[in-house]
Formats: C-alpha cells, structure tokens, sequence
C-alpha cells in the first residue's frame, strides 16, 4: 500500500497519455512527506494502475464529456494532516496533467482517500527487499 487506482472514460485514451499521468502521480506519491519531513509512503509499495471504461455514461449524453476517477487506498496511520497534503498533491498533479484538454471539452475529475480496518491483508513481494534500507 497504496494503491491509486485510476478508472477513467474510454474517449480519454487518445487525446492523453495515461501512462505518463501514472508515473507522475506515483512520483507525487512518493514526495509526500510526513510532519517531521520523512516519505510517508514506501518506495515498493506505491502502485498506480488506470484503467479505462470501453462502456459508460456521463451527465445526459449530450456531450462527448469526459470522467476519471481516482481513489487512493491506503493503510491506516497518517496523520490527517498527511492525508490532506497527499490528496491536494495528487490533485495538483492530476488537473496539471489534464490541463490542455480542460480547454477543449468537458471533463469531471474526481479524486478519494480511503483508509480503512481490513478484513484481511496479506501480501507478498519481492519488489519490498529491492528498497530496503540497510
């Protein structure tokens, strides 16, 4: 954790390159810095995957709009004030990326955190080790 899932309308896939929002907003989440100025979010942990809809409706249909929506889940433990930071960073970076195409047609962006007790949490990696500190 965390993991930054990104769905977003399938009329977004040639006008912008999705990839390249990824990378930057799993760069984002790893400059996010805690109240004593420590990264907040391990190196190996942080994932960011979007996914587009082939089928989907926005609004009334009346327009070629388009949506994406981020959701940011992550592990309990950060202070409110981290989560805050986290979210207007992520923000930032995505109306960044969007920016051009806010001129030209109608786009709804819609980011959320979600932290929360979970039922069950396993996992295994071997991209962890990769970045563990001596």
């Amino acid at each position: 954790m965390p993991h930054l899932v990104i769905l977003y309308t399938g009329n977004l896939e040639p006008q912008t390159d999705m990839t390249a929002l990824c990378r930057r907003l799993a760069d984002t989440m790893l400059g996010v810095r805690d109240e004593q100025g420590q990264q907040v979010y391990p190196i190996g942990g942080v994932r960011v995957l979007a996914y587009p809809a082939t089928h989907y409706a926005v609004a009334d249909g009346q327009r070629d709009y388009a949506f994406v929506y981020l959701n940011l889940r992550m592990g309990r433990g950060r202070t409110p004030a981290v989560k805050q930071r986290a979210g207007e960073a992520l923000l930032a970076a995505t109306r960044s990326h969007f920016e051009p195409l806010f001129a030209t047609r109608y786009i709804g962006v819609t980011l959320q955190i979600d932290e929360g007790q979970e039922v069950f949490d396993a996992k295994h990696s071997t991209i962890h080790p990769l970045f563990a500190r001596p």
